[in-house]
C-alpha cells in the first residue's frame, strides 16, 4: 500500500495547547516509527513533522533524546541499510546510490557506507550471482537480442558497463566452452 505524500504544513497551522503533552505524543510517534522499520533523522523528521500537534522546536528535541539514547545514528542506519540492500538483490554501485540518495542522508555518510559496503561484498562477486541468477532463470542467451536484454538487465541493476563487458565475455567463453564438449 502507497501512502500519499501530504502537503506540508504551515507553522500557522499548528496548534500546541500542551507543550509537554505534545512533546510526549510525538516521543511516542518516534519510537513507533523506529519500531516499524530503521529511518534516517531527516526521514524520521519529515515523519514527525506530518502533524498538527507538534512543531521543528520539538521534534528537534525528541531527535536530540534519541540521538543520546543511540536510537538514532545516520552513520549506522546507512551502512546497515547498504549492506542490506546488496544482501537482498546484487546491485551496483549506481543504483545502490540512486536508492540512498532517497533517504535523506547527506552524501559523504552515503558515500562512506556504499564503500564500506563494496568492501565486504565486492561489485564483482554481486555481478557473479546476479549472472547467475539471470541464467538460472532465462537460460543462456541464444542470440544477439538475447545477449542485449541480458546486458540492459545488468545495466539496470547498476553494474559498470566495463565489468559487464568483461564478465558476458567470461560468460560467452564458457557458453562455447560447454558446447564443444557437448559434441
Amino acid at each position: 500500500m502507497w501512502r500519499t505524500r501530504r502537503k506540508p504544513i504551515d507553522d500557522a497551522d499548528r496548534v500546541i495547547r500542551d507543550p509537554a503533552h505534545s512533546r510526549e505524543r510525538t516521543m511516542n510517534r518516534a519510537v513507533k516509527l523506529l519500531a516499524a522499520k530503521p529511518r534516517s533523522v531527516g526521514e524520521l523528521r519529515e515523519r514527525l513533522l506530518e502533524k498538527l500537534w507538534t512543531d521543528e522546536a520539538i521534534v528537534d528535541a525528541v531527535i536530540e533524546k534519541l540521538k543520546e539514547y543511540n536510537y538514532l545514528d545516520d552513520e549506522q542506519f546507512a551502512k546497515e541499510f547498504a549492506m542490506s540492500k546488496l544482501r537482498q538483490r546484487p546491485q551496483g554501485k549506481r543504483k545502490l546510490q540512486f536508492t540512498m540518495s532517497r533517504k535523506k542522508l547527506d552524501s559523504e555518510t552515503v558515500e562512506a557506507a556504499i564503500d564500506d559496503a563494496f568492501d565486504k561484498l565486492p561489485e564483482t562477486d554481486l555481478i557473479d550471482r546476479a549472472i547467475e541468477k539471470r541464467l538460472r532463470l532465462k537460460g543462456r542467451p541464444t542470440g544477439r537480442e538475447d545477449t542485449k536484454k541480458f546486458y540492459d538487465h545488468l545495466l539496470r541493476q547498476g553494474f559498470d558497463f566495463d565489468l559487464i563487458r568483461r564478465k558476458m565475455s567470461a560468460v560467452g567463453k564458457r557458453i562455447e566452452t560447454d558446447a564443444e564438449d557437448q559434441l
